[in-house]
Formats: C-alpha cells, structure tokens, sequence
C-alpha cells in the first residue's frame, strides 16, 4: 500500500519545465507552493492518463490541492520528525543514489560479460582450503601452498573427487566429492565464477583465493543455458501435521487424477475442480514460465525441463510441497541481451563485481573534484603510526595538532587529521601486511581519500543532478502521506468500532451472503458413471461405498468434492435445488454432475466477522472521501487565480 501512495508522486517525476521563472501557484498558512512543480507533475500525468476529463486543468489543481494539505497536515502533527520515517527515507536515497554511483561504461562491459555467461551453464567441482580473509600472512602462505601441493596431486594422476572428498575443507565435499551441479553467472562469488568460466572441461584451475579460502576447481561439462519452461500442473498439498492416514488419501488423489488424465479427460478441467494450488487451478493449473534455479523445488524443475514435447505429461511425483502433474506448454530460450539488460545490471550492483565500478568511478572522481592535501600534517601522522599497526595495539596520538585540516575536496569540503587517525585504527583489523608502516599509511591515505570522494559526490547528488532533487523531494512528500494516512485513516477504521458498526449497518445490503450449500458433489465423464452414482446417494450410500463400486479395474470413473460452496460459486453447478436431497445430474461442458445437498442456508446480511476485511476496506475509502473537504477548514488556502490562468494558458497551448 505504501507503495501504491508514494507512486502518485514518484509517477509524476519529471524534468520537464517550460523555462518560466516559477511563481507563487498557491500558499496554505503561508507556505508557498510553485507553479513548476504543478507544470512538471502535470505534464507527466499527462502521458499517464486515459480518460480526458482527468486532463482538466481545474480539477488537477483540485488534487493537488488536496495532496499538499495532507502532506501539510503530516508536517504539522510531526511526522517528519519520527524515526521511521527518517530511516525509510534514507534508506530509499542510498537506493536511489546507487543508479547515479557507477562507470557506464565499466558497467556496459560487466553486463556483457555476465549475459555471455548467462547463456552458458558449467558443471564444476571444487576443492577448499579454509583461510579468513584477516589471516595473517604466514597462515595464507601456509593454505596457499596446500592448495597448491593438492593441485599438484591431481595433475600428477589422482582422483579429483577422491581428493575432494579427503581433503577439501567445504562440508559438503564428504557427500557431493566437491561437485556443484550446473550453474551460470551470479551463482557463485565474482572469483570463483571467473575461475570456472576461464576452465576448459577436463582441466584443473590454478589456486584462487576467495573470502572463504583457496580453492581449485575442475570443470567436468559445459552446456547451453536450459532458458526457461513453462508448464501447467495439479497438485495436491502436503498435510502440514504428517499424518499418514492423510498422506496416503493424497497420494490416492493425485494417482486417481493422472488415471483420469490417461483415460482421455481434460487436464484443465482436472486441474480446475482438484488442484489444491488455488492461485492456478482458476488458469487450469497454468504457472507464469521460469529459469534453472528459479523454483525452490529442484524436483518440480527437473520434472518439467525433463518433458519434450509441448503437451506431454509428467507421472505423478512428490516434492516437498506435496504431490504433482505438470503438462508442458511451451519451451523458450534464454532471452537477449536488451531484455536482461535491466536485471543483470540490478544484480551487479550487488556482486563483487561493483567493486570494479567504485574504482573506477574513484578515478573519475578525482579527476572532477580538485583534492588537496596538508603536507605537514600528513608528515606528522605517517610519524605516528608505527609497527605496533602489524600486531594491532598501535593507538590513535590525542595531540590537539592533528585535529587541523589534513584533506580540502572541491574547495569546500574540509576534513581534519583526527578522521584519518581513526580510519587508520580501524584498519588495523585487516591485517594488511604492506611494509614499511610509511607506505602502508600512504596506501590507506588513498583509500580513504576514494572514499570520502565517493561520500562528498553521493551528498551532493541534489546539487549535481535536478532529476534527482526531483524524486527525492516527492518521495519526501509520498513517504509523509503515506504515515498520515496509515495514523488518520487506516489504523483508525480497524479500531474504530462504533464507526465500522455503524457503516456496516448503514451499507448492510453490501454484505450480503448468497444462498450457500453443504454439499458432496460427485463428477464423472460418463453419464451413466454420474447416474449410478445418484442412485447410490439416494439409498444413502457413502462416499467410500461409491468410490469402491463405481471405480474398479484401476479405473477412476468418478471423484468427489465436499465443501460449502455459495450461490454462483464455479464448483458448483447450477442444480436449481431448494431443497436438500440428491440433485438431478446436470452436464457441464464435458462433466456430468449430481450432488448431495446435506445443508441449504439462505441468502441474508453477512456479520461483521463474516466481512471484517471488505468492510474495513470500504471504510477506509468512505473516511478519506471526506478527509480533504476537513482538511480545506483545517488551514488558510489561498489561490492565486491569476498565476493558474497564465498556467492554464501554456499548459493548453
């Protein structure tokens, strides 16, 4: 919902501005909002909406209008002061700061790479040697050289899996002897995907260090991205409570479906009446297509990779969700480039890969913004430090002459000694092994000198870049109306009582049950099947009793489904019956019904427990309807008619 509110803002972003200086449009108590904001808003919209009338001119004004109180009134009850609100709002300006804080074209070359492997799965096995990323640097030489004699072992004859399973120090490797199974780019960190894409099958990598260790890896196939499937299937759930009993009634389900399948029934129809998968039975169990890795069941995947020809169908296996059938309808191959573009540069941003775009961005940042640096001082503080850094005891001096500027960015950017001192304190942690201390204090110097670049350009994105600016004061705005609305409108009308009561009495022919029925309702392709079964039902036979004459020979000829179903409701046909009883069989497309009417409860108003979620939503709606009119008495709106008139003249022009 948050984002539903905030879009009305973030929707409307736009730098489009028809060079005018702003003027005053409107104030409300004094404050000033400009004619700029309402063009650039307004234009955007424009490309948005459908229906003319929304285009008016005077009614948009009306809307805005409207906007801007409740985001007035946000501010006067202080909701930009709250801490949630502050965190969410910061939060979402590192988000969006992250498309401005990168190298294009490091980026475009990173993007292509990623889809060149995107299209390419590899089969790998590995090897690891456990070392920290903070070892120190005898600790590294020593895993490095295991690795390295293990390598040498293989090279010289011996079994990768073997060695993997005796010596690798991935847990795994006891189980799977090293191997990974197919995977392609973003499935493993930066290096080792480089050290596997950079293999040939059969060959053995060189020692590559990861944050986990050292590993070496063979390469035992590679093979065409599989692109993604997509498939329908019936399922039938799981019990959540592991009793057997239910367990084997499922089972029993799923194989009297697939029977049912082969004796030449629809698997739409099937997957309508039966799949407990209630978000695809409506589509006859159609599911939107996807890729290897996608699913959280490697069994349904393989399943559904598995069939070959669009139609073909699955025999019925278990997963950890429960039992399924899936159909194969289409196959499709990985998709271009400019279609992945987007996701792949998402998932960049968040690999190790950005690493190489943050350099790159630190070289054209200090190109851009002139850096300068206090000599004297520096001299000082590479004095400070001294060889207690290796064994991480060296302290942070508290002479008051380091507390002077050390480093001016752009002329107005000023940062003292001390801020260094304690980067460099921290890093101490890192075992940096760089020697002597002189040159190691240097090399930090410039770390931290790319990052307090990257931190001065990031603060002043506002400044650099207007679109920015943009976005993020109407998220402000959005993220303040969403905070009111949840205080003054949504949380109110769930504990509202008196007030829900009273709307829901007021509006009770909106919640209106329809006549409902308890009923069994048995279903067979085959007319006489449908009539036997009714004969049955009329001598009081039981479900079981039905099932056990009418479905013989390993033959399902007929399944039923019990439940309270309401007037209209698709499971249920129209029987036109008043009264309990067995139905007459009605035919319904390829199915023939009759159904056991144990219950009928007639239509009439629903309790407010029985409508709890649509009548708090209705309510909502009915409160902000008159919120704005409150609003407009609450605080001194004044209009300059004559500002709008000349807005409504380039505007329609």
């Amino acid at each position: 919902m948050k984002n539903i509110v905030i879009a009305f803002y973030l929707l409307c972003s736009s730098s489009l501005l028809f060079g005018q200086n702003k003027e005053v449009l409107f104030t409300i108590d004094n404050h000033p909002f400009y004619t700029d904001e309402f063009i650039r808003v307004y234009n955007k919209n424009l490309d948005l909406v459908k229906d003319d009338s929304q285009k008016d001119l005077d009614k948009y004004l009306d809307l805005f209008l409207g906007y801007k109180l409740k985001v007035e009134k946000a501010n006067k009850v202080g909701l930009q002061n709250t801490d949630s609100y502050k965190n969410e709002l910061g939060s979402y300006r590192n988000q969006l700061a992250k498309n401005y804080m990168n190298d294009s074209n490091v980026t475009n070359a990173l993007i292509q790479e990623a889809y060149d492997r995107t299209i390419e799965e590899v089969r790998a096995s590995h090897i690891l040697i456990l070392v920290d990323e903070n070892a120190a640097p005898a600790d590294t030489l020593k895993a490095y050289r295991k690795i390295s004699d293990i390598r040498k072992r293989i090279l010289a004859g011996e079994n990768f899996d073997a060695v993997a399973t005796k010596y690798s120090e991935d847990p795994s490797a006891k189980e799977n002897k090293g191997d990974l199974g197919y995977f392609s780019a973003f499935k493993m960190v930066y290096p080792f995907e480089n050290a596997a894409y950079t293999t040939a099958v059969g060959d053995v990598s060189m020692p590559f260090r990861t944050r986990f260790g050292y590993h070496i890896l063979q390469v035992t196939d590679k093979r065409a991205n599989r692109g993604e499937v997509e498939v329908a299937h019936i399922m039938i759930l799981k019990p959540t409570d592991g009793n057997v009993e239910k367990e084997n009634t499922a089972k029993e389900t799923i194989n009297d479906i697939y029977a049912k399948i082969n004796q030449g029934e629809s698997f739409d129809g099937l997957a309508e009446q039966f799949s407990e998968d209630k978000s695809t039975a409506k589509r006859g169990g159609r599911l939107q297509p996807f890729s290897s890795g996608q699913l959280t069941s490697q069994e349904f995947e393989n399943v559904a990779f598995g069939l070959k020809e669009n139609g073909a169908i699955s025999k019925p296996f278990q997963s950890k969700f429960g039992w399924h059938i899936v159909m194969l309808i289409n196959k499709f191959p990985v998709k271009t480039l400019e279609e992945l573009k987007p996701e792949i540069e998402s998932k960049i941003k968040r690999d190790d890969r950005s690493r190489l775009i943050t350099t790159s961005l630190s070289n054209k940042l200090r190109a851009k913004y002139k850096v300068t640096t206090n000599a004297k001082l520096m001299t000082a503080i590479v004095k400070s430090v001294n060889n207690d850094f290796y064994d991480q005891k060296w302290q942070v001096p508290a002479a008051d002459a380091f507390a002077s500027t050390l480093t001016t960015i752009n002329n107005d950017e000023k940062i003292n000694g001390t801020e260094f001192l304690d980067y460099l304190s921290g890093q101490q942690k890192r075992n940096i092994a760089t020697k002597p201390v002189s040159k190691l204090v240097d090399e930090l110097y410039e770390n931290w000198v790319d990052d307090r670049l990257i931190a001065y350009y990031n603060n002043n994105l506002e400044n650099e870049f207007p679109e920015f600016r943009y976005v993020m004061e109407e998220y402000r705005d959005g993220l303040l109306l969403f905070d009111l609305m949840e205080k003054e409108i949504w949380e109110k009308a769930k504990v509202d009582s008196v007030g829900l009561e009273a709307f829901h009495q007021k509006h009770i022919n909106d919640y209106m049950w329809k006549a409902r029925y308890d009923v069994d309702m048995f279903s067979s392709t085959d007319a006489k099947i449908a009539n036997k079964a009714k004969s049955y039902l009329k001598k009081g036979k039981s479900i079981d009793y039905i099932k056990e004459k009418l479905n013989k020979d390993g033959k399902v000829n007929i399944i039923v489904k019990s439940g309270l179903f309401e007037a209209g409701d698709d499971a249920l046909p129209e029987f036109n019956a008043n009264t309990v009883g067995v139905t007459e069989v009605i035919k319904k497309g390829d199915y023939n019904f009759v159904g056991n009417i144990k219950e009928i409860k007639p239509a009439g108003p629903k309790e407010m427990s029985e409508c709890k979620g649509k009548l708090i939503s209705d309510y909502q709606q009915y409160l902000e309807s008159t919120w704005v009119d409150a609003l407009k008495k609450e605080f001194t709106i004044h209009i300059n008619r004559e500002v709008f008139e000349t807005v409504k003249g380039q505007l329609v022009h």
